[in-house]
């Protein structure tokens, strides 16, 4: 396999991560970390670029896959698991949030005071959706569309707007704002989980290796190997643009308050180059949420059509499209409403079972790990999803809020600890091996 195969499918996974919460979120904490930039930035690149990353190579490393992975908890959790982060990541909460995002920024801010967005919004995604199907059609072309055209000019598109704000728009730096004056590493480390992107690699996983395999890549090593390397040059231009946009929020902070990280960029770009600001912003903006969606769209096909023999990969694309283009339309405010306590509880258990197929081997046959540590998990992973949405749940969140780093949005590692350890304990009295037939794979892998 070529090097420049590899750098290539790397680009190809960064425009497939790089969608509408890449652009938002690191200018947005930029603008409100202040004086603790570096710090909560810090925390953002570990979830937003390394869990990502580590997904990729877990995936990578198993035979079968991320099933294999969620499967030592239980086969049944295995499908149940993958099917709620791919209709979450995909039809059902991502792809329309990113036609959403592409059509507030490219269009709509050329249609104030005509009325209302209605019928624009439905011809924008109807044409948007009806590219990402044609594009969608043809996986193995998909490197070829996003890696080598598409995201260069996204790249340039992105650094044209950052070299502009950094030599234009000069402020002193602002003071923290209050989410961000103590504890601005686990903050921004919690802001990581809005790009979505660690679930997004749990999908993107199979369109990856599928890649690196149609390259040439032959054997199991090969394809770690290559798989792990596309996915570093991805993080590393994630974590490039993502200082860069943060910085630039850092800049605009003197320029007043600011809701999010889009209008942020928004004011930023018509500062400097008034409607053609405008306009590149949302060049921007549409690129990155195309790259997403036809990423996400293309994993659901390959994904449902091995996970239901009747169905098709054609078949899956237009459903998955068809969907999506029906939700972009009901409004971004409720998709993303839905978004934030499905992540704060999606996320932690990914973590845990990412971290866990890193240790595997040293696991072994201990079946019980996986699912108390899962479990232990999982219970404060939703209860830190309900509280997300201004819900307690009486004495269990008292309990809950006496752990540590409760407050920093993350009482779930206790516990998580806590289930590992009691899985070490009653694997000891439990000889049942972890799946049948796994041995080999994990003899292969490592």
């Amino acid at each position: 396999m070529k090097k420049t195969d590899t750098f290539f499918i790397g680009l190809m996974l960064f425009s497939m991560f790089f969608g509408a919460g890449n652009l938002i979120f690191p200018s947005f904490l930029g603008a409100e970390a202040g004086t603790n930039f570096w710090l909560a930035m810090a925390g953002f690149i570990l979830t937003g670029v390394g869990l990502p990353v580590a997904v990729i190579l877990a995936v990578s490393l198993v035979k079968g896959g991320v099933n294999t992975i969620a499967g030592r908890v239980h086969p049944k959790f295995s499908t149940i698991f993958m099917v709620i982060i791919y209709l979450s990541i995909g039809p059902f909460l991502a792809i329309p949030r990113n036609a959403s995002v592409a059509f507030q920024m490219a269009a709509a801010p050329f249609l104030d005071g005509h009325g209302s967005h209605t019928i624009p919004l439905l011809v924008f995604t109807f044409m948007f959706f009806a590219v990402v199907y044609l594009v969608a059609l043809n996986p193995s072309k998909i490197e070829t569309y996003m890696g080598r055209w598409i995201t260069p000019v996204l790249l340039l598109s992105i650094g044209a707007l950052c070299v502009l704000v950094f030599f234009n728009l000069h402020h002193p730096v602002q003071a923290p704002s209050k989410a961000y004056e103590s504890g601005s590493f686990f903050t921004g480390f919690i802001e990581g989980y809005s790009t979505m992107d660690a679930l997004g690699a749990l999908a993107f996983g199979i369109v990856i290796i599928s890649a690196v395999r149609h390259r040439g890549a032959g054997d199991s090593k090969q394809l770690t190997r290559n798989s792990f390397k596309a996915g570093l040059i991805a993080g590393l231009f994630l974590s490039v643009i993502y200082v860069s946009l943060g910085l630039m929020g850092r800049n605009m902070a003197g320029e007043g308050s600011f809701r999010d990280g889009a209008e942020i960029l928004s004011t930023a770009s018509t500062i400097l180059m008034g409607t053609s600001g405008k306009a590149l912003l949302g060049l921007i903006f549409t690129l990155a949420c195309f790259t997403t969606v036809v990423g996400l769209t293309s994993a659901c096909g390959q994904y449902f059509s091995g996970l239901i023999p009747k169905a098709s990969y054609k078949g899956i694309v237009f459903a998955v499209t068809m969907v999506g283009f029906i939700l972009s339309n009901l409004g971004l405010a409720q998709i993303l409403k839905v978004s934030v306590p499905f992540l704060v509880s999606a996320y932690p258990i990914t973590i845990v079972l990412i971290t866990l197929a890193f240790f595997h081997r040293f696991i072994g046959e201990r079946k019980k790990v996986y699912g108390t540590a899962i479990l232990f998990t999982g219970i404060f992973a939703v209860i830190g999803g309900l509280n997300s949405i201004g819900l307690t749940l009486g004495p269990l969140q008292s309990m809950m809020n006496l752990l540590p780093l409760s407050s920093a949005g993350m009482a779930w590692v206790v516990p998580a600890i806590i289930g590992t350890g009691v899985g070490l304990i009653l694997s000891k009295f439990d000889k049942t091996p972890v799946l049948s037939g796994e041995r080999k794979a994990i003899k292969k892998a490592g």
